[in-house]
């Protein structure tokens, strides 16, 4: 079927976005139809959009970027069990060229959460790609348990705040980074202890943390094998950690978040519980001009919180 996309037909600057009629490929046995009333912006977005992934993701053009989505189921395959056609959903679906920057998107059945009824579209479109990275970085990845000190860096981006949140959930001793302006909110969100990252360095003030969860690289990751116990691990989500430095802990590793239906469903339903929620610092409409000023803000570095574009 056709759809109505936001696409890049070359690599280049946020200028190369425009709205396009893109066909879909034919629905799978195993895939759904989603009708999407949000999606949000995510660094690879942009990064892909400049040609920085062109290797990795060696795709033909017009591609369709967007990883998130939330909406409403308005077909399915014809082995899909679970779910049912006017289901309210969210996914983040497999990373192929027909992202969700569009009317419509194709999921995986298994990529599938239900979205909670105390979750608009827009809050649960904002966790998929976010929220997954932050739970694998922590659990899967970084083997977070109760009672132990997680150190999240940059605690008000948009992984962070999920972070925090699930590392409270879990039982943890939660410190972040994070300017003064941002403190009382992280506070509220599950942190024991916020660093102002413009006055202190936090590699002189802590010690014995278990788990360090690198969402900066460079300079940052490097002082942070200085807080970490032996037992300790640094888990990235930036870069390579240094190889020499990386023996003076139990682990010491970059991941690539993997789409897990099983691990979103966690989260909704600890968005259900009011136990996560997400926190959305700007809006914008799903056309040319809207993601365009997005991705934008996004390169910054300093948006607060989730850049979310809704459809509605």
């Amino acid at each position: 079927m056709e759809t109505r996309a936001i696409v890049i037909e070359n690599y280049g600057h946020a200028d190369q976005l425009k709205a396009s009629k893109v066909e879909l490929p034919e629905l799978g046995e195993h895939q759904v139809l989603v009708k999407v009333h949000a999606t949000s912006v995510n660094p690879i977005d942009w990064k892909l959009r400049e040609g920085y992934l062109a290797q990795m993701m060696p795709w033909e053009f017009p591609i369709t970027l967007g990883w998130d989505v939330a909406g409403e189921i308005t077909e399915i395959g014809s082995e899909v069990k679970d779910w049912q056609v006017g289901q309210k959903v969210f996914a983040r679906p497999e990373t192929t060229r027909f992202g969700t920057y569009a009317d419509y998107t194709i999921v995986d059945d298994h990529l599938l959460a239900r979205k909670p009824d105390n979750v608009s579209f827009e809050e649960a479109a904002a966790v998929p790609l976010a929220g997954l990275t932050a739970y694998q970085a922590l659990f899967t990845h970084g083997q977070l348990k109760a009672g132990e000190k997680v150190l999240i860096h940059a605690g008000a981006g948009g992984v962070g705040i999920y972070a925090i949140q699930l590392a409270k959930n879990a039982g943890a001793t939660v410190i972040t980074t994070a300017s003064e302006k941002n403190h009382a909110l992280l506070k509220e969100l599950g942190a024991d202890q916020v660093i102002d990252y413009h006055t202190t360095d936090f590699s002189e003030v802590l010690e014995n943390v278990d788990l360090v969860f690198d969402t900066m690289g460079g300079e940052v990751q490097a002082n942070s094998f200085k807080i970490l116990n032996e037992q300790g691990r640094l888990i990235s989500i930036v870069g390579q950690p240094d190889e020499e430095l990386a023996k003076t802990v139990a682990v010491a590793e970059s991941i690539w978040l993997q789409p897990n239906g099983e691990q979103l469903q966690e989260i909704a339903d600890l968005m259900a519980a009011d136990k996560v929620k997400s926190v959305i610092g700007h809006t914008y409409p799903l056309t040319a001009a809207g993601v365009r000023e997005a991705h934008e803000l996004s390169a910054t570095h300093h948006a607060k919180g989730k850049i979310v574009l809704t459809n509605e």
